[in-house]
């Protein structure tokens, strides 16, 4: 499995972080970028690389997008046809929409988590399934329409 990973400039920090904790962890990344602090760029530019990258290889890939609050690099993921991009707060969250939803790329908010919290919700959105019951398959069907 390949995690690819990108933030805007309100996320770029946490996001060179995770590569760090991930690396570690012995798990295979791809930073998209930005691999510098650049003030005026826009979160729909990375949610974009993140979810193409996703898309080739769907069984194998995830994705994580960053900025300030989450929601910005969220909404631009979730226009991308075959995409399901949830925000993640807490684990619980994050095993909920992996679980639930099927999120293939999950987005984190710089700004209102520790660095120990983002970790927490990294490793549930990593170490859960999706559930494969005919509701769940039947709402994801929906989505992707």
């Amino acid at each position: 499995m390949t995690i690819f990973i990108g933030a805007d400039h309100r996320g770029v920090e946490l996001k060179n972080q995770i590569l760090e904790y991930l690396h570690e962890k012995n798990i295979r990344t791809e930073d998209l970028g930005p691999y510098e602090l650049v003030a005026l760029d826009d979160a729909a530019d990375y949610s974009k690389k993140v979810s193409q990258a996703v898309l080739q290889n769907p069984e194998n890939h995830l994705g994580i997008v960053i900025c300030g609050s989450g929601c910005a690099v969220s909404m631009a993921a979730n226009r991308i046809k075959g995409i399901r991009c949830g925000l993640a707060m807490s684990p619980l969250q994050a095993t909920h929409i992996r679980e639930n939803d099927h999120a293939n790329v999950l987005a984190l908010a710089s700004e209102y988590n520790t660095f120990e919290e983002i970790q927490r919700i990294i490793d549930a959105f990593l170490a859960t399934t999706p559930k494969k019951e005919e509701k769940y398959l039947r709402r994801i069907e929906k989505l992707d329409k």
